[in-house]
Protein backbone atom coordinates (compact mmCIF):
# COMPACT_ATOMS: atom_id res chain seq x y z
CA UNK A 1 0.00 0.00 0.00
CA UNK A 2 1.48 3.35 -1.02
CA UNK A 3 2.24 5.81 1.75
CA UNK A 4 1.52 9.47 1.09
CA UNK A 5 4.57 11.74 1.16
CA UNK A 6 3.80 15.26 2.46
CA UNK A 7 6.43 16.83 0.18
CA UNK A 8 4.86 15.49 -2.99
CA UNK A 9 1.29 15.86 -1.78
CA UNK A 10 2.01 19.53 -1.09
CA UNK A 11 3.64 20.09 -4.48
CA UNK A 12 0.64 18.62 -6.30
CA UNK A 13 -1.72 20.74 -4.21
CA UNK A 14 0.26 23.88 -5.08
CA UNK A 15 0.34 23.12 -8.79
CA UNK A 16 -3.36 22.33 -8.73
CA UNK A 17 -4.17 25.66 -7.07
CA UNK A 18 -2.95 27.76 -10.01
CA UNK A 19 -3.66 27.76 -13.72
CA UNK A 20 -0.82 27.73 -16.25
CA UNK A 21 -0.84 30.94 -18.34
CA UNK A 22 -0.95 30.71 -22.11
CA UNK A 23 2.09 31.66 -24.17
CA UNK A 24 4.47 30.73 -26.96
CA UNK A 25 5.73 27.16 -27.15
CA UNK A 26 9.15 28.01 -25.66
CA UNK A 27 7.48 29.67 -22.67
CA UNK A 28 5.14 26.73 -22.13
CA UNK A 29 8.12 24.37 -22.37
CA UNK A 30 9.92 26.36 -19.66
CA UNK A 31 6.84 26.23 -17.46
CA UNK A 32 6.44 22.51 -18.05
CA UNK A 33 10.07 21.90 -17.06
CA UNK A 34 9.62 23.95 -13.88
CA UNK A 35 6.50 21.99 -12.95
CA UNK A 36 8.34 18.72 -13.57
CA UNK A 37 11.21 19.91 -11.38
CA UNK A 38 8.78 20.79 -8.59
CA UNK A 39 7.15 17.37 -8.80
CA UNK A 40 10.60 15.76 -8.64
CA UNK A 41 11.72 17.86 -5.66
CA UNK A 42 8.46 18.09 -3.79
CA UNK A 43 7.45 21.14 -1.80
CA UNK A 44 9.81 22.21 0.99
CA UNK A 45 9.33 20.75 4.47
CA UNK A 46 11.14 21.53 7.69
CA UNK A 47 13.24 18.37 7.61
CA UNK A 48 14.93 19.53 4.38
CA UNK A 49 18.53 20.63 5.01
CA UNK A 50 18.04 24.23 3.89
CA UNK A 51 14.67 24.57 5.63
CA UNK A 52 15.53 23.16 9.05
CA UNK A 53 15.59 26.64 10.62
CA UNK A 54 12.43 27.85 8.87
CA UNK A 55 9.01 26.20 8.80
CA UNK A 56 7.72 26.64 5.21
CA UNK A 57 4.09 25.73 5.92
CA UNK A 58 2.88 29.32 5.63
CA UNK A 59 4.46 29.49 2.16
CA UNK A 60 3.08 26.17 0.90
CA UNK A 61 -0.37 25.62 2.40
CA UNK A 62 -3.44 25.75 0.16
CA UNK A 63 -5.32 28.02 0.37
CA UNK A 64 -2.88 30.72 1.45
CA UNK A 65 -3.31 32.07 4.99
CA UNK A 66 -4.89 35.49 5.27
CA UNK A 67 -3.05 38.64 6.33
CA UNK A 68 -4.80 41.69 7.73
CA UNK A 69 -4.22 44.91 5.84
CA UNK A 70 -1.84 47.42 7.39
CA UNK A 71 -1.79 51.16 6.78
CA UNK A 72 1.74 52.44 7.32
CA UNK A 73 0.67 56.08 7.47
CA UNK A 74 3.86 57.30 5.83
CA UNK A 75 5.10 58.44 2.45
CA UNK A 76 6.02 55.41 0.29
CA UNK A 77 9.70 54.57 0.00
CA UNK A 78 11.66 56.17 -2.83
CA UNK A 79 8.91 58.71 -3.56
CA UNK A 80 11.40 61.57 -3.29
CA UNK A 81 13.65 59.99 -5.93
CA UNK A 82 13.29 60.62 -9.66
CA UNK A 83 12.40 57.19 -11.01
CA UNK A 84 10.27 55.15 -13.41
CA UNK A 85 7.43 53.87 -11.21
CA UNK A 86 5.71 50.51 -11.79
CA UNK A 87 2.88 49.47 -9.48
CA UNK A 88 1.46 46.04 -8.68
CA UNK A 89 -1.66 45.60 -6.55
CA UNK A 90 -1.83 42.12 -5.00
CA UNK A 91 0.54 40.94 -7.72
CA UNK A 92 -1.39 42.42 -10.66
CA UNK A 93 0.17 45.21 -12.71
CA UNK A 94 -1.74 48.49 -12.38
CA UNK A 95 -1.02 50.60 -15.45
CA UNK A 96 -3.11 53.52 -14.17
CA UNK A 97 -0.89 53.99 -11.12
CA UNK A 98 2.31 53.42 -13.11
CA UNK A 99 4.42 55.67 -15.28
CA UNK A 100 4.77 55.36 -19.03
CA UNK A 101 7.16 52.50 -19.79
CA UNK A 102 9.31 54.52 -22.20
CA UNK A 103 12.80 55.38 -20.91
CA UNK A 104 16.03 55.91 -22.82
CA UNK A 105 18.34 52.90 -22.74
CA UNK A 106 15.56 50.62 -21.56
CA UNK A 107 13.25 48.09 -23.19
CA UNK A 108 10.41 46.99 -20.93
CA UNK A 109 7.24 44.97 -21.41
CA UNK A 110 4.93 42.84 -19.32
CA UNK A 111 5.79 39.19 -18.78
CA UNK A 112 2.62 38.01 -20.51
CA UNK A 113 3.35 40.06 -23.63
CA UNK A 114 6.95 38.88 -23.87
CA UNK A 115 6.10 35.22 -23.30
CA UNK A 116 3.40 35.29 -25.98
CA UNK A 117 5.91 36.04 -28.77
CA UNK A 118 7.42 33.22 -30.80
CA UNK A 119 10.76 35.05 -31.00
CA UNK A 120 12.03 36.99 -28.00
CA UNK A 121 15.39 37.43 -26.24
CA UNK A 122 13.74 36.31 -22.97
CA UNK A 123 13.67 32.76 -24.36
CA UNK A 124 17.31 32.40 -23.29
CA UNK A 125 16.60 33.54 -19.73
CA UNK A 126 13.05 32.78 -18.62
CA UNK A 127 13.27 29.76 -16.34
CA UNK A 128 16.87 29.16 -17.43
CA UNK A 129 18.69 30.87 -14.55
CA UNK A 130 16.11 29.54 -12.11
CA UNK A 131 16.67 25.98 -13.39
CA UNK A 132 20.46 26.41 -13.18
CA UNK A 133 20.02 27.61 -9.60
CA UNK A 134 18.32 24.36 -8.58
CA UNK A 135 21.74 22.68 -8.46
CA UNK A 136 23.10 21.68 -6.00
CA UNK A 137 20.28 22.92 -3.73
CA UNK A 138 16.58 22.46 -4.50
CA UNK A 139 14.53 25.68 -4.58
CA UNK A 140 10.98 24.37 -5.08
CA UNK A 141 9.11 27.63 -4.46
CA UNK A 142 11.09 29.24 -7.28
CA UNK A 143 10.16 26.35 -9.59
CA UNK A 144 6.51 26.83 -8.64
CA UNK A 145 6.78 30.50 -9.56
CA UNK A 146 8.27 29.80 -13.00
CA UNK A 147 5.57 27.20 -13.64
CA UNK A 148 2.55 29.41 -12.95
CA UNK A 149 3.42 33.11 -12.48
CA UNK A 150 1.37 35.31 -14.82
CA UNK A 151 2.59 38.77 -13.80
CA UNK A 152 5.94 40.51 -13.96
CA UNK A 153 8.20 42.46 -16.26
CA UNK A 154 10.78 41.64 -18.91
CA UNK A 155 13.42 44.37 -18.80
CA UNK A 156 16.44 44.93 -21.02
CA UNK A 157 18.95 47.70 -20.31
CA UNK A 158 20.71 48.60 -23.56
CA UNK A 159 22.66 51.56 -22.17
CA UNK A 160 23.27 53.44 -18.96
CA UNK A 161 19.72 54.01 -17.74
CA UNK A 162 19.53 57.54 -16.34
CA UNK A 163 17.13 56.89 -13.46
CA UNK A 164 16.07 53.89 -11.41
CA UNK A 165 13.17 51.60 -12.21
CA UNK A 166 11.07 51.42 -9.05
CA UNK A 167 8.55 48.62 -8.49
CA UNK A 168 5.97 49.18 -5.77
CA UNK A 169 3.96 46.22 -4.48
CA UNK A 170 0.67 47.16 -2.81
CA UNK A 171 -1.40 44.86 -0.60
CA UNK A 172 -5.16 45.42 -0.96
CA UNK A 173 -6.86 42.10 -0.11
CA UNK A 174 -6.40 40.10 3.09
CA UNK A 175 -6.59 36.84 1.10
CA UNK A 176 -4.33 37.71 -1.87
CA UNK A 177 -1.84 35.07 -2.98
CA UNK A 178 0.47 36.70 -5.54
CA UNK A 179 3.27 35.51 -7.78
CA UNK A 180 5.48 37.85 -9.78
CA UNK A 181 8.34 36.88 -12.13
CA UNK A 182 10.82 39.38 -13.58
CA UNK A 183 13.39 38.70 -16.31
CA UNK A 184 16.20 41.24 -16.56
CA UNK A 185 19.07 41.53 -19.01
CA UNK A 186 21.75 44.19 -18.67
CA UNK A 187 23.63 44.41 -21.98
CA UNK A 188 27.42 44.70 -22.16
CA UNK A 189 28.53 48.06 -20.82
CA UNK A 190 25.00 49.03 -19.72
CA UNK A 191 23.82 49.83 -16.19
CA UNK A 192 20.49 49.58 -14.38
CA UNK A 193 19.27 50.38 -10.86
CA UNK A 194 16.13 48.54 -9.73
CA UNK A 195 14.20 49.52 -6.59
CA UNK A 196 11.49 47.40 -4.95
CA UNK A 197 9.28 48.20 -2.00
CA UNK A 198 6.05 47.14 -0.38
CA UNK A 199 4.53 43.96 1.07
CA UNK A 200 3.14 42.60 -2.21
CA UNK A 201 0.20 40.57 -0.92
CA UNK A 202 -0.99 38.50 2.00
CA UNK A 203 1.34 35.84 0.60
CA UNK A 204 3.90 36.88 -1.97
CA UNK A 205 6.24 34.73 -4.11
CA UNK A 206 8.65 36.49 -6.46
CA UNK A 207 11.43 35.38 -8.80
CA UNK A 208 13.94 37.65 -10.48
CA UNK A 209 16.32 36.28 -13.13
CA UNK A 210 19.14 38.75 -13.84
CA UNK A 211 21.76 38.36 -16.57
CA UNK A 212 24.56 40.93 -16.21
CA UNK A 213 26.74 40.84 -19.31
CA UNK A 214 30.40 41.83 -19.68
CA UNK A 215 31.21 45.21 -18.21
CA UNK A 216 27.62 45.83 -17.13
CA UNK A 217 26.30 46.98 -13.75
CA UNK A 218 23.15 45.97 -11.89
CA UNK A 219 22.15 47.65 -8.62
CA UNK A 220 19.18 46.39 -6.61
CA UNK A 221 17.68 47.87 -3.45
CA UNK A 222 14.59 46.43 -1.80
CA UNK A 223 12.57 47.31 1.29
CA UNK A 224 10.06 44.80 2.62
CA UNK A 225 7.17 45.67 4.88
CA UNK A 226 5.53 46.91 6.70
CA UNK A 227 2.51 44.58 6.97
CA UNK A 228 2.71 42.67 10.25
CA UNK A 229 1.03 39.49 8.98
CA UNK A 230 2.48 39.15 5.48
CA UNK A 231 4.34 36.05 4.28
CA UNK A 232 7.00 36.44 1.61
CA UNK A 233 9.36 34.22 -0.40
CA UNK A 234 11.72 35.94 -2.83
CA UNK A 235 14.29 34.41 -5.16
CA UNK A 236 17.01 36.23 -7.07
CA UNK A 237 19.10 34.34 -9.64
CA UNK A 238 22.06 36.30 -11.00
CA UNK A 239 24.61 35.47 -13.70
CA UNK A 240 27.69 37.68 -13.94
CA UNK A 241 29.81 38.21 -17.05
CA UNK A 242 33.40 39.43 -17.21
CA UNK A 243 34.15 42.68 -15.34
CA UNK A 244 30.49 43.03 -14.37
CA UNK A 245 29.10 44.39 -11.11
CA UNK A 246 26.10 43.03 -9.19
CA UNK A 247 24.93 44.67 -5.97
CA UNK A 248 21.78 43.80 -4.00
CA UNK A 249 20.57 45.03 -0.61
CA UNK A 250 17.34 44.29 1.29
CA UNK A 251 15.90 46.05 4.34
CA UNK A 252 13.14 44.19 6.21
CA UNK A 253 10.88 45.14 9.11
CA UNK A 254 7.71 43.39 10.27
CA UNK A 255 6.09 40.32 8.71
CA UNK A 256 5.33 36.87 10.06
CA UNK A 257 7.59 35.01 7.65
CA UNK A 258 10.16 36.25 5.16
CA UNK A 259 12.51 34.05 3.16
CA UNK A 260 14.92 35.83 0.79
CA UNK A 261 17.07 33.60 -1.43
CA UNK A 262 19.95 34.86 -3.58
CA UNK A 263 21.77 32.55 -6.00
CA UNK A 264 24.69 34.06 -7.92
CA UNK A 265 27.10 32.55 -10.44
CA UNK A 266 30.32 34.11 -11.72
CA UNK A 267 30.77 33.10 -15.36
CA UNK A 268 33.27 35.80 -16.42
CA UNK A 269 36.60 36.95 -15.03
CA UNK A 270 37.16 40.05 -12.84
CA UNK A 271 33.53 40.43 -11.75
CA UNK A 272 32.27 41.71 -8.39
CA UNK A 273 29.11 40.99 -6.42
CA UNK A 274 27.69 42.15 -3.10
CA UNK A 275 24.58 40.73 -1.43
CA UNK A 276 23.53 42.28 1.85
CA UNK A 277 20.64 42.81 4.16
CA UNK A 278 19.49 44.43 7.38
CA UNK A 279 16.42 43.35 9.31
CA UNK A 280 14.70 44.45 12.50
CA UNK A 281 12.24 42.08 14.11
CA UNK A 282 9.98 42.55 17.11
CA UNK A 283 7.82 39.77 18.55
CA UNK A 284 7.49 36.01 18.44
CA UNK A 285 5.63 36.15 15.15
CA UNK A 286 8.64 37.63 13.34
CA UNK A 287 10.75 35.10 11.41
CA UNK A 288 13.30 36.29 8.85
CA UNK A 289 15.52 34.02 6.73
CA UNK A 290 18.31 35.05 4.35
CA UNK A 291 19.68 32.16 2.29
CA UNK A 292 22.55 32.86 -0.12
CA UNK A 293 24.54 30.64 -2.49
CA UNK A 294 27.44 32.14 -4.47
CA UNK A 295 29.35 30.06 -7.04
CA UNK A 296 32.75 31.24 -8.24
CA UNK A 297 33.64 29.67 -11.59
CA UNK A 298 35.93 32.34 -13.08
CA UNK A 299 39.24 34.03 -12.39
CA UNK A 300 39.86 36.97 -10.06
CA UNK A 301 36.28 37.55 -8.92
CA UNK A 302 35.12 39.12 -5.66
CA UNK A 303 31.98 38.45 -3.64
CA UNK A 304 30.69 39.96 -0.38
CA UNK A 305 27.83 38.83 1.84
CA UNK A 306 26.99 41.23 4.68
CA UNK A 307 23.89 40.56 6.83
CA UNK A 308 22.77 42.12 10.11
CA UNK A 309 19.68 41.34 12.18
CA UNK A 310 18.30 43.02 15.30
CA UNK A 311 15.82 40.86 17.21
CA UNK A 312 13.66 41.44 20.27
CA UNK A 313 10.66 40.00 22.14
CA UNK A 314 11.13 36.46 20.85
CA UNK A 315 11.87 37.27 17.18
CA UNK A 316 13.89 34.82 15.09
CA UNK A 317 16.53 35.54 12.45
CA UNK A 318 18.19 33.01 10.14
CA UNK A 319 21.21 33.26 7.88
CA UNK A 320 22.40 30.49 5.57
CA UNK A 321 25.24 31.51 3.29
CA UNK A 322 27.57 29.49 1.12
CA UNK A 323 30.56 30.33 -1.06
CA UNK A 324 31.48 27.61 -3.57
CA UNK A 325 34.82 28.09 -5.33
CA UNK A 326 35.38 25.75 -8.26
CA UNK A 327 38.79 24.44 -9.30
CA UNK A 328 39.38 26.98 -12.08
CA UNK A 329 38.29 30.00 -10.02
CA UNK A 330 41.79 31.06 -8.94
CA UNK A 331 42.34 34.49 -7.33
CA UNK A 332 38.84 34.40 -5.80
CA UNK A 333 38.16 36.83 -2.97
CA UNK A 334 35.10 35.72 -1.01
CA UNK A 335 33.88 37.44 2.15
CA UNK A 336 30.90 36.57 4.32
CA UNK A 337 29.70 38.03 7.61
CA UNK A 338 26.42 37.53 9.48
CA UNK A 339 25.68 39.11 12.84
CA UNK A 340 22.72 39.04 15.17
CA UNK A 341 21.99 41.55 17.93
CA UNK A 342 19.60 40.10 20.52
CA UNK A 343 17.81 42.60 22.74
CA UNK A 344 16.41 39.96 25.11
CA UNK A 345 16.89 36.33 26.12
CA UNK A 346 13.86 35.10 24.16
CA UNK A 347 15.05 35.94 20.64
CA UNK A 348 17.06 33.64 18.39
CA UNK A 349 19.68 34.07 15.68
CA UNK A 350 20.49 30.88 13.74
CA UNK A 351 23.42 30.90 11.34
CA UNK A 352 24.90 28.39 8.94
CA UNK A 353 27.94 29.85 7.12
CA UNK A 354 29.69 27.57 4.61
CA UNK A 355 32.80 27.59 2.46
CA UNK A 356 33.53 24.90 -0.16
CA UNK A 357 36.80 25.55 -1.98
CA UNK A 358 38.48 23.56 -4.75
CA UNK A 359 41.01 26.20 -5.90
CA UNK A 360 44.30 26.79 -4.10
CA UNK A 361 44.96 30.50 -4.75
CA UNK A 362 42.03 32.19 -3.00
CA UNK A 363 41.18 34.52 -0.13
CA UNK A 364 37.96 33.41 1.51
CA UNK A 365 36.61 34.10 4.98
CA UNK A 366 33.38 33.86 6.88
CA UNK A 367 32.27 34.92 10.31
CA UNK A 368 29.10 34.83 12.33
CA UNK A 369 28.50 36.43 15.72
CA UNK A 370 25.56 36.90 18.03
CA UNK A 371 25.39 38.96 21.19
CA UNK A 372 23.64 41.54 23.31
CA UNK A 373 23.88 45.30 23.10
CA UNK A 374 27.10 46.86 24.45
CA UNK A 375 26.24 47.96 27.99
CA UNK A 376 29.43 50.02 28.30
CA UNK A 377 28.43 52.05 25.25
CA UNK A 378 24.90 52.46 26.64
CA UNK A 379 26.33 53.65 29.97
CA UNK A 380 28.51 56.18 28.14
CA UNK A 381 25.50 57.61 26.30
CA UNK A 382 23.44 57.69 29.51
CA UNK A 383 26.22 59.60 31.21
CA UNK A 384 25.94 62.19 28.44
CA UNK A 385 22.25 62.69 29.12
CA UNK A 386 20.81 60.49 26.36
CA UNK A 387 17.63 58.64 27.47
CA UNK A 388 18.09 54.86 27.60
CA UNK A 389 15.57 53.99 24.89
CA UNK A 390 17.12 56.54 22.53
CA UNK A 391 20.61 55.32 23.40
CA UNK A 392 19.65 51.76 22.48
CA UNK A 393 18.21 52.95 19.18
CA UNK A 394 21.44 54.80 18.41
CA UNK A 395 23.40 51.59 19.00
CA UNK A 396 21.00 49.58 16.84
CA UNK A 397 21.19 52.08 13.99
CA UNK A 398 24.98 51.98 14.10
CA UNK A 399 24.92 48.17 14.06
CA UNK A 400 22.57 47.94 11.06
CA UNK A 401 24.30 50.85 9.37
CA UNK A 402 27.30 48.70 8.50
CA UNK A 403 25.07 46.65 6.20
CA UNK A 404 23.17 49.64 4.82
CA UNK A 405 26.46 51.31 3.92
CA UNK A 406 27.03 48.56 1.35
CA UNK A 407 24.60 50.54 -0.85
CA UNK A 408 26.72 52.44 -3.34
CA UNK A 409 24.28 55.30 -3.99
CA UNK A 410 24.57 57.80 -1.12
CA UNK A 411 21.07 59.22 -1.61
CA UNK A 412 19.43 55.79 -1.52
CA UNK A 413 21.55 54.77 1.49
CA UNK A 414 20.49 57.92 3.33
CA UNK A 415 16.85 57.22 2.46
CA UNK A 416 17.09 53.75 4.04
CA UNK A 417 18.83 55.13 7.15
CA UNK A 418 16.14 57.79 7.56
CA UNK A 419 13.22 55.38 7.23
CA UNK A 420 14.76 52.92 9.66
CA UNK A 421 15.30 55.69 12.21
CA UNK A 422 11.67 56.78 11.80
CA UNK A 423 10.43 53.21 12.29
CA UNK A 424 12.47 52.81 15.48
CA UNK A 425 11.25 56.15 16.83
CA UNK A 426 7.64 55.03 16.32
CA UNK A 427 8.35 51.75 18.10
CA UNK A 428 9.91 53.68 20.97
CA UNK A 429 6.92 56.02 21.12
Amino acid sequence: MAVNNPKFDASEALLGAYSVPDGAKWALDARSLAAANLRRMGAPVKRDEYWKYTNPVGLTQVPAPKAALFEAGETPMFDAIDRLKLVFVDGVFDADQSDDLALSGLEIETLSDALSKDIHWAKDLFGVLETNGQTPVDRPLAALNTAVAQEGFVIKATGKVAKPVAIRYLHASDSSDAMVHHVIKVDAGASLTLLENGPGAARFNSVMEVDVLDGAEFHHIRTQGRDHQRRTATHMFGRLGAQSIFRSFTMTVNGILTRNESVLEFTGDDAKATVGGASAGDGRDFHHDDTVFVTHDSLNCESRQVFKKVLRNGATGVFQGKILVKADAQKTDGYQISQGLLLDDNSNFLAKPELEIYADDVICSHGSTVGAIDEDAIFYLLSRGVPKAQAEDMMILAFLGEAIDEIEDDALSANIHERLAEWMERRRG
